[in-house]
């Protein structure tokens, strides 16, 4: 199938297929005679997976590593699933760092919600921004 055909049937674009030939996570593929790229069917499922571990949020450094380990003939899940538990615990450590801004934004929007903005008299700086909460 050409390229055309080969990015509507995995629901990427001709532009990601030649990017990923470029950095390797997909073998380029043999050529006609008049210099189309003809791809099989293997392609096909390569670019789907690639799609999918994408969306689990896998890096495609990472989704590399898996695939070449796929290629030795080796299996991979034990290194996904550790992959995997680590972009959990970066996740986590994300979601921490969220909730915590979140109650200082909290703790300074019932600060501003109490102060008088007539009492604002600094030339530099709000009342509601402050050290002193």
């Amino acid at each position: 199938m050409k390229i055309g055909e080969l990015a509507a049937r995995s629901n990427v674009t001709t532009k990601t297929i030649r990017y990923y030939e470029s950095i390797g996570l997909l073998t380029a593929p043999e050529r006609t005679p008049s210099g189309y790229r003809d791809y099989g069917d293997p392609a096909v499922e390569r670019l789907r997976f690639i799609r999918d571990a994408q969306a689990s949020g896998l890096a495609l450094a990472e989704i590399q590593s898996v695939l070449e380990l796929k290629d030795a003939g080796a299996r991979s899940c034990g290194h996904t699933a550790s992959l995997l538990e680590r972009h959990l615990v970066d996740l986590d450590a994300q979601i921490e760092r969220l909730q915590s801004a979140r109650t200082e934004l909290l703790e300074l929007a019932e600060r501003a919600a109490s102060l008088d903005p007539r009492a604002c008299t600094d030339p530099n700086r709000c009342q509601v921004i402050t050290t002193h909460h």
